[in-house]
């Protein structure tokens, strides 16, 4: 029997392309939350969007494992292009992830005590993704690598700090805290995001503008990883 999957968005724009999916859906109200659980192509999932945000993100992830026994996570949604090379509605699947505004020794010599300030992505997930991938006839372009967290939206401000400290493909606000939770319960993860904004398109409204289309693409990624996995 496959294990249940939870499937976190930060926005209610993110989470949408996934309800005509769910099918049996129940309703269920936690800690402000609205969670989404029933069967996709009969995998059972609890699928929610948290808000904005790292403790938004740690709450959520925190409620499906012990609440709703989601014994996996993914992370799906949109983010900003860090890396140069890429563009609008590119996806940027995660290999690893790293909190970019916390220091280095908070994470390795405190809990949870990494060896690296790195989160590492599930590898049977990373593999059900480029197989999902694979078979998905995609406009755009598909990355693997870093992404990194942190608490603001990054437009041009830090954007070269990140860049010389991390060398992120990708930025948002939620993933290294879903990771971060995911590794302290011992439960796999992977996050699969589609690009809104860039450096040469930059800004919130980029974001806005782009969101719902990004949802969608990061969405069938998603659930090609679950007729996978």
């Amino acid at each position: 029997m496959k294990t249940k999957i939870g499937i976190i968005c930060a926005v209610v724009d993110e989470l949408a392309p996934f309800l005509p999916h769910i099918q049996n859906c129940t309703q269920t109200t936690k800690a402000m939350l609205t969670i989404h659980e029933g069967q996709i192509n009969g995998v059972e999932v609890a699928a929610l969007y948290c808000g904005v945000g790292k403790t938004n993100a740690a709450l959520a992830t925190q409620i499906l494992i012990d609440s709703f026994g989601a014994g996996t996570i993914i992370n799906s949604g949109t983010a900003g292009g860090i890396c140069q090379n890429l563009n609008i509605f590119d996806t940027v699947i995660c290999t690893e992830s790293v909190h970019h505004d916390v220091h280095e020794g908070i994470l390795t010599g405190f809990h949870p005590w990494l060896a690296s300030v790195f989160f590492k992505t599930c590898d049977k997930l990373a593999i059900a993704a480029k197989q999902a991938v694979a078979v998905l006839e995609l406009d755009n372009t598909t990355y693997y690598g870093r992404m990194v967290t942190g608490e603001k939206f990054i437009e041009d401000d830090g954007r070269a700090d990140i860049i010389s400290a991390y060398a992120p493909l990708s930025v948002d606000m939620e993933t290294a805290s879903i990771a971060h939770v995911c590794y302290v319960n011992a439960v796999p993860y992977i996050a699969v995001r589609t690009i809104t904004d860039t450096a040469k398109d930059v800004g919130l409204n980029s974001f806005i503008v782009n969101c719902p289309a990004a949802s969608e693409i990061s969405k069938n990624i998603v659930l090609g990883i679950l007729d996978t996995v």
